[in-house]
């Protein structure tokens, strides 16, 4: 990933459960394959996937050899909509909300997150997974971010206040 502009696109989609180690590694076999023949205008894409803590599909496409098209990304989400088939799990859920309690990724709703919130279970310095980034710039620094410092502290703020 290092090889990969600072600017290059990313696209990340979050599980609603936590994939089994058998289940993460069919995935990447899955999505590496994808990646290497991934094109936009017959123009091979340089792209990279990987599967962050069996449960974030992550595709990047550095866009300084060839941008990605109307047409690849059409292609990258029937590949998600495959996945989710596959291993029966929901990526397009927006308001799954992903967070780090101890030392291991949870997900719940909505709902269940206010409550977290109300309930003092999670607060402003637990870390929350921002999958609105869309650089490897904003991956690599405002992905894994304190609540307090992403957009969840403005969606959330009514439950903070309580």
């Amino acid at each position: 990933m290092n090889i990969f502009n600072d600017s290059s696109r990313v696209w990340i989609y979050q599980s609603n459960r936590e994939l089994t180690a058998g289940e993460t590694l069919e995935l990447e076999q899955k999505l590496n394959q994808f990646t290497i023949e991934w094109t936009a205008h017959d123009n091979l894409l340089k792209a990279h996937s990987e599967v962050k803590y069996n449960r974030f599909i992550i595709l990047m496409v550095d866009e300084a050899q060839h941008n990605a098209s109307g047409c690849s990304i059409d292609k990258s989400v029937r590949l998600m909509k495959e996945i989710e088939q596959l291993f029966k799990i929901n990526l397009f859920d927006r308001f799954n909300i992903a967070f780090r309690s101890e030392h291991k990724v949870e997900s719940v709703s909505r709902e269940e997150f206010e409550e977290l919130l109300k309930n003092k279970t999670v607060g402003l310095e637990t870390i929350v997974f921002n999958n609105l980034v869309s650089t490897k710039k904003e991956f690599e620094t405002k992905w894994e971010i304190a609540l307090k410092d992403s957009w969840h502290n403005q969606v959330f703020a009514s439950a903070l206040e309580l």
